[in-house]
């Protein structure tokens, strides 16, 4: 999930463990906690795009990892924070909650998480966009509702739970929208005698009205989408798979590399005699645009023996656009 979402469900947490003995230094720890796996990201400074890619959600969103690091964060915390009398447990106890947590809620997205490292097990439900204002608002809200509470006032902890059972409570039915979406599409492709071999499900940006599925046939993808409110047919976009262009490429360790971290949900694309990787997990920038980019697309830059593979940028000049169209076919079609 976003930066933000993590520092209100860290927060969170450590008003529940700590709140009643540290007041809003709990909140303030707490935030700190949800945002530390994410540091990760930092590796794109100092090592390739796939090698990022492969560490990004790793060892850091592990529950090894908050197991060895909560301790010595616990620790310096508790030497920083002398004046409180709370021991280097309870906020090893308090970071633990934090750093756990934060993997857990990002397991519920598209990226996934893996929780069990270093086994090679990605969890990913898909169930919620990685930025989702229904999740985030009502549970900011709560938040800084306990936050204006006197410490340890039973006010206070009714507002914090109230924000966390209702986050949790979206989560839940994330999984059950999902449920209801994926049985839709599946009964579409019924009704259209169309045969597939897989299917994968997602929620569209900022929402859990409008859902996404990637079908894969034998030489082709089929990509659709499906709001609550449709009143027609489903209707599938084929994207030829393209596999072939790679030809001798596809035995490349970085391309299979990709291949692996694509879960085989991928297409190549040809522009100018440069070809692209099409990470299809994430859908296009514009749903309802079946000519606008992937979300996440690479180069494949020859260097040397090997393929050197590079992010194509991300243009927001028009976000706006995207932003409408979204909201159009979100309101059924």
């Amino acid at each position: 999930m976003d930066s933000l979402t993590q520092i209100v469900l860290g927060a969170a947490v450590g008003e529940a463990v700590l709140g009643r003995k540290v007041g809003n230094k709990a909140m303030l720890y707490g935030a700190i906690a949800g945002t530390i796996p994410d540091l990760d990201a930092l590796a794109t400074q100092f090592t390739d795009t796939i090698t990022a890619i492969e560490v990004h959600r790793g060892f850091s969103h592990s529950i090894v990892f908050a197991a060895l690091a909560s301790p010595v964060f616990g620790y310096l915390i508790s030497k920083i924070e002398r004046k409180t009398g709370v021991g280097w447990k309870d906020w090893s106890l308090l970071m633990f909650w934090g750093l756990f947590t934060h993997p857990i809620l990002d397991s519920f997205t598209t990226w996934g998480t893996q929780l069990f490292w270093p086994l090679d097990i990605r969890l990913a439900f898909k169930s919620v966009f990685v930025i989702d204002p229904l999740y985030t608002v009502p549970f900011l809200i709560f938040l800084i509702l306990a936050m204006r509470q006197k410490r340890g006032s039973e006010k206070r902890s009714r507002y914090n739970r109230l924000g966390l059972l209702i986050s949790s409570g979206y989560l839940v039915l994330g999984l059950i929208l999902k449920a209801n979406a994926g049985n839709n599409f599946v009964h579409s492709l019924e009704r259209q005698a169309i045969f597939y071999n897989r299917i994968d499900t997602r929620p569209s940006p900022f929402n859990t009205v409008l859902w996404s599925a990637n079908v894969e046939a034998d030489d082709a993808y089929l990509l659709g989408y499906y709001s609550f409110f449709d009143e027609e047919m489903i209707r599938f976009e084929v994207v030829p798979k393209n596999h072939d262009y790679l030809g001798r490429l596809k035995n490349d360790k970085n391309v299979q590399r990709l291949i692996d971290i694509s879960k085989g949900w991928y297409t190549i694309s040809e522009k100018d005699g440069v070809l692209y990787f099409n990470d299809l997990r994430f859908g296009r920038l514009n749903p309802s645009d079946p000519d606008s980019n992937f979300a996440f697309s690479y180069r494949l830059i020859p260097e040397g023996d090997t393929i050197r593979a590079e992010e194509v940028e991300k243009r927001p000049d028009n976000a706006k656009k995207i932003l409408s169209d979204l909201w159009e076919r979100i309101k059924g079609n």
